[in-house]
């Protein structure tokens, strides 16, 4: 293995942190952080500290690390309303780049980065770390296994107490549509991956109900369509006093030809198969236990992709199509009107 690739960190508190002390000392042997960013001084200081970096590789402004500071690529998790305007500079000075979900919080942002993407042709991964995980990668094995048939329809459902002011984080309750832009992209980009197609057509709505701590939207319900003819039902809830699926433990539901398969908060996949009239089975499926999960199983796709290997699943072009449901959702929220998810995604082939 050649040198470690020089990476720029820009984030460092609330998510980046995690990033610094969980995920990226797995690949110490294959990335070294050469300069931190942070508009913050104390995550700055913190994680800057953590990190070992004197002091001159510690920025508030990103465009002052990228003058000073010689690096292969960068890793951006801040507010998704400032992804385009860093990874744009990050591309136009030649770096590579791997960013966190979603691409930016509008659409015209989105598509500012692929055309940014198109006239450097760096490198630029999106993070969809759900895909990855040992529960969702066991619930897709048994769908592509042909084991309960052809699939019909997707559910998913993610539902969680944020009921107090601030507890997913203070800008989240203060930013339009928050449940969409910082909770639905993850859900939408796996009823994608489940459902083996990309989104045609979307409907559906969100709002926020009146006792919610949101200034934004914090409930939605969707059906959508997608090219490899299955159907999805999403249902997303901010608000929820009941049956929690919050994070890494979302409830999906796949009905196919021959059963049904299950995920719940337990995080145990199980398969109903129909044995005749109005009889079935009922069993759990051993978990598939990968090496790598989430953020780090991504990780590691960017930097084989960095020393010559296959592009990952996750790629900015591809993720736009996620993307698109996103904005789509928005549109349709806003306008009522079922929208053209395909043609939206078009816009940025």
């Amino acid at each position: 293995m050649g040198n470690p690739h020089k990476c720029l960190m820009i984030g460092a508190g609330g998510m980046a942190g995690a990033w610094i002390r969980s995920f990226l000392p797995t690949f110490a042997e294959r990335l070294e952080v050469v300069g931190l960013v942070d508009v913050n001084e104390a995550p700055l200081s913190q994680s800057g500290d953590f990190l070992k970096l004197p002091a001159d590789r510690r920025f508030t402004d990103y465009r002052r690390a990228l003058d000073a500071v010689e690096a292969d690529f960068a890793i951006i998790v801040v507010p998704p309303a400032h992804h385009t305007d860093i990874a744009n500079a990050c591309m136009t000075a030649g770096l590579d780049v791997l960013c966190e979900k979603p691409v930016a919080d509008t659409w015209e942002k989105c598509l500012a980065m692929v055309a940014a993407q198109k006239q450097t042709g760096k490198k630029v991964q999106i993070i969809q770390n759900y895909r990855y995980t040992e529960r969702i990668l066991t619930f897709k094995d048994v769908l592509t296994s042909g084991r309960v048939g052809r699939l019909n329809y997707l559910l998913g459902r993610f539902a969680a107490d944020y009921r107090v002011r601030n507890a997913w984080g203070k800008f989240r309750h203060e930013i339009p549509h928050a449940l969409l832009v910082e909770g639905s992209v993850h859900h939408f980009d796996q009823l994608r991956n489940l459902a083996g197609g990309d989104c045609l057509t979307l409907a559906g709505f969100d709002w926020n109900p009146s006792w919610s701590s949101f200034d934004g939207e914090s409930s939605g319900l969707y059906v959508m369509r997608f090219d490899s003819d299955v159907r999805g039902l999403y249902e997303g809830n901010c608000n929820e006093v009941g049956w929690q699926t919050s994070w890494h433990q979302e409830y999906y539901r796949a009905e196919c030809e021959g059963g049904a398969v299950i995920l719940d908060a337990d995080n145990r996949v199980r398969v109903m198969e129909h044995t005749g009239g109005a009889h079935y089975t009922v069993a759990d499926v051993p978990a598939i236990r990968p090496p790598l999960q989430g953020h780090q199983a991504q990780i590691g796709q960017f930097l084989d992709w960095l020393d010559g290997g296959a592009a990952p699943e996750t790629v900015l072009s591809d993720n736009m199509k996620t993307a698109a449901m996103l904005f789509a959702a928005i549109e349709a929220s806003e306008t009522g009107r079922t929208i053209d998810v395909a043609a939206k995604a078009a816009e940025a082939s």
